[in-house]
This record gives C-alpha cells, structure tokens and sequence, in this order.
C-alpha cells in the first residue's frame, strides 16, 4: 500500500527518471517549447517551476542548485538566469503552459506541448533568411566544383 508517495514513476528507475527530468527541463528552457506525452508533461512540471522560482533569486546557492538539478549543464543555466528570469520578474508562479496535441500515431498516447507562459527572447535563433543564404552559397560552391570536374576531364 503505497501511501503518501510522492512523484510519478513513469516506468523507469530512480536514476533514470532523474535523468529524464533533467533532459526535458534542459530542452524547454533552451528550446522555449518541447514536444512531450501528457504524462511526462505533468510529471516534470512541477520541478520546472522550482527551478524557475530558485532561480528568480539569482544567489549562486540557486545558481548552484539550478545546475545539479540540470545535470551540471551550463548552457542551460545561463539561458535560465539571463533570459527566462527577466521574462518572469513579476510573476510568482504558473510560468509553464501546456497544450493539447493529436495522439500519437504509434501508440496513441496523448501528446502535449509544453512552453513558457511568457514570452522569452532568444537572441541565439537563427532568421530563416540567413539560412537560404548559407543553402544559395553553398549551391554556388557545388556550381563551381561541378565545372572544375568536368573542366579537368
């Protein structure tokens, strides 16, 4: 008789769901948005808003939880505390939202995606734009090696 047990098992030992709580937490806060089930979704929430609302402190004891709980990912924390607490300086709570999706076609679990309830400014991401540019430079270079070969033969 499980009493008072806290958490969501999720079919997985205690390492192991660790480890998928810190890789989902780590790619909503780079990401901005993850593609989860439901149950995930729910289970990883709740650490997501302690994390959050550590680090609105902005102490290195936070800075330092933050990272154990992130699994010593740096990256991640510096997003955390640079872009996603100044999204959220007047908000004591409630800084996750959690949205609906088809099921899943293989198994049909039920899909959600979870974001920030704010908006968070990423200056990382890359414009469309600048990709077609990159795509038309690197045709120009196919162009030329093509012309190269059939020059040499």
């Amino acid at each position: 008789m499980n009493k008072k047990v806290f958490g969501r098992k999720l079919s997985r030992s205690r390492p192991a769901r660790e480890a998928l709580f810190a890789s989902l937490t780590q790619a909503l806060i780079i990401n901005g948005k993850i593609v989860t089930t439901r149950a995930k979704a729910k289970a990883v929430i709740g650490s997501v808003e302690k994390i959050v609302t550590m680090a609105k402190t902005g102490s290195i004891a936070a800075r330092r939880k933050v990272m154990s709980k992130l699994d010593n990912k740096r990256e991640a924390t510096d997003i955390l505390f640079q872009k996603v607490v100044k999204a959220f300086a007047t908000k004591q709570s409630g800084f996750i939202r959690i949205i609906s999706l088809p099921r899943r076609v293989g198994d049909n679990a039920q899909m959600v995606r979870m974001e920030w309830t704010e908006k968070v400014e990423y200056e990382g991401k890359k414009k469309p734009e600048e990709k077609g540019k990159k795509d038309e430079v690197k045709k120009e270079e196919k162009k030329v090696v093509k012309k190269e070969i059939k020059s040499k033969k």
